[in-house]
């Protein structure tokens, strides 16, 4: 069985809501209905931060990770952590699963500011993602809440976190880009690993 590690906040965590409706559990129901064995570790904490992230990774990585999802980033710029701090954490958190799963396939998940206002630091912050990405041969999910955000119909009433109806649009978005590395990952041979 393929193990996937999501590493990520509220968003992932599904703050407000139960397990079962965040989208790293309907990811599982939607693998399995695709004949793909795989198992989903959700390792997402509300609140959490890249700095966060990076502490409670090692816990995660005793046991072999096939996919890594990092979803991190937003709460950092939420509490105007320099970019160049937030990218450096996220950084160290790939840098980490890769020097303990060096065949692991990457999905870093893209997420955006609201522009409040067009600033240097809302654009900085959303190029991260796409840079990160790039750097580490990594596959991008471009914007995790793409078709949520600001739809009060698919968010709770914090107009923040989505609510159930929002998390499956969540798991669309994910789905589209974890669906094909998962395929290629499930005909892979052990032999491939060291």
């Amino acid at each position: 069985m393929k193990r996937i590690l999501v590493l990520g906040d509220s968003l992932s965590a599904g703050f407000g809501l139960r397990p079962n409706q965040a989208y790293p559990a309907l990811l599982t129901e939607k693998l399995r209905a695709a004949g793909l064995n795989c198992e989903i570790i959700n390792a997402s904490q509300s609140g959490g931060t890249t700095e966060g992230g990076l502490r409670r990774l090692p816990a995660h990585l005793k046991r072999k990770i096939d996919i890594f999802i990092l979803e991190l980033g937003i709460n950092d710029a939420f509490r105007g952590v320099p970019i160049s701090e937030i990218r450096n954490n996220l950084q160290a958190i790939i840098d980490q699963v890769k020097a303990r799963n060096p065949n692991v396939r990457i999905i870093i998940a893209g997420i955006q500011l609201p522009n409040y206002a067009e600033d240097n630091y809302v654009f900085a912050f959303g190029q991260i993602y796409a840079d990160l990405a790039a750097k580490n041969n990594a596959a991008l999910i471009p914007y995790l809440l793409e078709g949520v955000v600001g739809d009060p119909l698919l968010n709770q009433p914090d107009r923040v976190h989505p609510n159930a109806a929002g998390q499956k649009i969540l798991t669309n978005n994910v789905w589209r880009v974890l669906e094909p590395i998962a395929r290629e990952t499930a005909t892979e041979s052990p032999a491939r690993v060291q």
